[in-house]
């Protein structure tokens, strides 16, 4: 799936954007709160790294699929949540500060579970293994350039300037909703010419992965005692994957075009259902009063 230029600098800049205004909405009282009842971190963790991989090959023994398809969807299935699952949180009125926390921590843990889970799927379905590494640093750039930075900067002009942020929150939340509308239009457009095959090879495994991922958030959440908005937030963490990584090392590491296939049709489908999720959360949730006058 290639990318031109309106995706490869658009993309990051209209995400650091959102980023920002995010930040808007945010206090370190929020983060203080994740912190101090560390719950939801605990199962949005457990959830992302260690049992979205084991349902991948569940689902794929139970759908007897092809090895490399197989190996794919455990692939997408290991890697975290990325940057637009914070914005679909914030579009559902879910838990932002646990959103992006639990970006950021199954960021850097991926960098060691997701090789390891990839090993234990190409020894299992090929006999073989791989040397495979993903860039420490590259990783770290990338969640303090495009998360942590925009986030600080949103929550400082928040504290200087809270009228300017209350004005700005409906407009980033339309900006991002028509960002990722035209993402899904972008998307479905690059692979319209391999929707029907693709959609063959891995689309209901994508589809019961996505859904059950959502599915596994909430039932975690409501079982360890989270609120609707905690619980929204896990559910769209395993939901919304960052499917970049999954094609780095399916496409550049592995050198697979059919391995990267759960991953292209994983990415296209998690955005219609994220939406789904928005508009469920915007019914049950109640928006939040606003107390942005208040300095944290």
């Amino acid at each position: 799936m290639e990318s031109g230029p309106l995706i490869s600098f658009g993309l990051p800049l209209s995400l650091f954007i959102i980023m920002v205004g995010i930040g808007m909405t945010l206090t370190l009282r929020d983060f203080h709160q994740v912190t101090v009842n560390p719950r939801g971190m605990i199962v949005g963790s457990i959830a992302q790294i260690l049992i979205m991989p084991l349902v991948a090959l569940a689902l794929a023994g139970a759908l007897g699929l092809a090895p490399a398809i197989a190996v794919g969807l455990v692939i997408i299935a290991a890697c975290p949540g990325g940057t637009t699952s914070n914005l679909f949180v914030l579009l559902a009125r879910g838990n932002v500060a646990l959103s992006i926390l639990l970006t950021v921590s199954a960021s850097l843990i991926t960098i060691i579970s997701l090789p390891f889970f990839t090993n234990y799927a190409l020894g299992l379905y090929f006999g073989t293994s791989a040397e495979i590494s993903l860039p420490v640093g590259k990783t770290i750039v990338m969640l303090v350039g495009v998360v942590l930075l925009p986030v600080a900067l949103g929550m400082l002009v928040r504290t200087r300037a809270p009228a300017l942020a209350i004005r700005a929150e409906k407009i980033v939340s339309l900006f991002g909703g028509v960002v990722l509308a035209l993402l899904i239009v972008g998307l479905l457009y690059g692979i319209r010419d391999r929707i029907g095959e693709l959609a063959a090879q891995a689309g209901l495994a994508a589809l019961l992965l996505n859904l059950g991922g959502i599915v596994i958030g909430v039932v975690t959440s409501r079982m360890a005692g989270l609120s609707q908005r905690e619980s929204l937030a896990v559910a769209m963490e395993l939901g919304i994957k960052n499917g970049t990584i999954a094609l780095m090392v399916t496409l550049t590491l592995l050198e697979s075009s059919e391995m990267s296939i759960p991953a292209a049709v994983y990415g296209v489908l998690m955005f219609p259902i994220g939406f789904l999720l928005v508009t469920y959360g915007r019914k049950v949730i109640p928006a939040l009063p606003k107390s942005l006058a208040e300095p944290a």
